[in-house]
């Protein structure tokens, strides 16, 4: 790209393309969740009769089947369509996005719309992680970061404004309208694509037997446990916020999209802060934001009754959930030496693990009988589960004698690696 206006055009409309289809994902992920009472009561009507705490609860699959495609599908689909030029891949990705979403809509049956789910998580993680290389280049050097977070800015905004209004059209019209939005939305970011991402090589003769090599390291699974286990805090609450919400607090299920949007501020929120505090103090920081989040649930499980606090503590959840992102992703890149490629998509891995296990352990809960709070006291578990998995990475290093702040990458410098797949000079 040059720095005349045309290009800069140019690129601009390749960064829009791209950034449509992560608001099609933040929407197809999280939607479901303020859905959740609506899908139960239509695909399990028996169940709903019996219990509709065992109803939601079961339909809590759906949440856990899709982010354990995206573990899966990450690190193998990133890895294995590294040598095929970028532009190309991204149009597949964005084309199986929107298939495989189009078959929730139509799928009559329960177990059909939980395989559609697992389906649509496939390329979730690959399309962040091989946007992020055409991104950082579309807009020429120096200007890689500003390219990447055009594109991320589609999954802010979705958490912010598309979820609560493809939650609301669900309670409306019915929860499949809602993701046949989503459909539209992939649909467009495909075209879009095609006719706007330039040529974009990838790396001939790479080999996903190469990019494997990273699960050699010791503290990438500590890494990876960190974000798996004590990210799960806030996908526990996350994913069964809206019966909290009628249920629970009692207001109308009009409310829970009105809730949503605060969740998706204090997320947004939290995501730039976390940034910034991690380029401080990685390790302060990840520590000390597991245990806010494990406070930040257990607050929200002894006051969920009232609807301000369980806005409040929700808004907390969310916060301190989406601060830790960044400084787990840095954390990643910290210790996966060379390997920062698969890293990058090693951490949607890690987070969507989070996802999955917080919905199947609240929903575990709630079936158990404990009460639709329980997987807030779910969340601060895990959340303390975090913590514990966090000291134990950073004591085993000190023995191994690498003390961490000599390890440390500030964040920017993190989001460059992941980028370019190389490791910038310490300091």
């Amino acid at each position: 790209m040059t720095s005349s206006t045309t290009s800069r055009g140019a690129a601009t409309r390749a960064l829009l393309s791209l950034a449509i289809g992560s608001f099609g994902i933040g929407m197809t992920e999280f939607v479901v969740m303020g859905l959740l009472p609506n899908i139960a009561r239509d695909l399990n009507p028996a169940a709903w009769a019996a219990s509709p705490d065992e109803a939601i609860a079961q339909a809590g699959w759906l949440i856990s089947l899709y982010a354990l495609g995206v573990v899966v599908g990450a690190p193998t689909i990133a890895g294995s369509v590294a040598r095929f030029p970028r532009h190309r891949v991204m149009i597949v990705l964005a084309a199986a996005l929107t298939f495989f979403t189009l078959l929730t809509v139509v799928a009559p049956t329960f177990e059909l719309v939980a395989a559609s789910r697992f389906l649509a998580g496939l390329p979730h993680g690959a399309y962040f992680g091989i946007g992020a290389l055409v991104a950082a280049d579309a807009l020429g050097p120096g200007n890689r970061a500003k390219g990447v977070a055009f594109v991320l800015t589609g999954l802010t905004i979705a958490n912010v404004v598309g979820v609560p209004i493809g939650t609301f059209l669900g309670q409306q019209v019915g929860w499949r309208a809602a993701f046949a939005v989503v459909t539209g939305i992939f649909l467009l970011a495909t075209v879009c694509i095609a006719l706007f991402v330039p040529h974009h090589p990838g790396v001939p003769g790479r080999r996903l037997r190469d990019e494997l090599r990273v699960f050699r390291i010791g503290q990438v699974w500590f890494a990876l446990g960190i974000g798996a286990v004590g990210f799960g805090g806030f996908f526990a609450m996350y994913s069964y916020i809206a019966p909290m919400i009628t249920d629970v607090a009692g207001q109308p299920e009009w409310t829970v999209s009105l809730v949503l949007v605060l969740v998706g501020v204090g997320m947004t929120a939290g995501n730039v802060v976390g940034g910034t505090l991690a380029d401080k103090d990685l390790r302060f920081w990840l520590l000390t934001g597991l245990l806010a989040l494990g406070a930040a649930s257990v607050g929200l499980a002894l006051t969920a009754g009232w609807i301000v606090s369980l806005v409040l503590f929700a808004f907390l959840v969310a916060f301190f959930g989406a601060a830790l992102s960044p400084a787990i992703q840095t954390r990643l890149m910290d210790v996966a030496e060379d390997n920062q490629s698969i890293a990058a998509a090693l951490n949607h891995s890690a987070l969507n693990i989070g996802n999955s296990l917080g919905a199947f352990l609240g929903g575990l809960a709630i079936a158990a009988g404990l009460g639709l709070v329980a997987p807030a006291w779910v969340g601060a578990l895990l959340a303390l589960g975090g913590f514990v998995v966090a000291a134990l990475s950073y004591r085993v290093e000190k023995r191994a004698g690498r003390a961490a702040a000599g390890h440390r990458v500030p964040v920017a410098e993190a989001a460059q690696t992941a980028i370019t797949g190389s490791i910038p000079t310490q300091r």
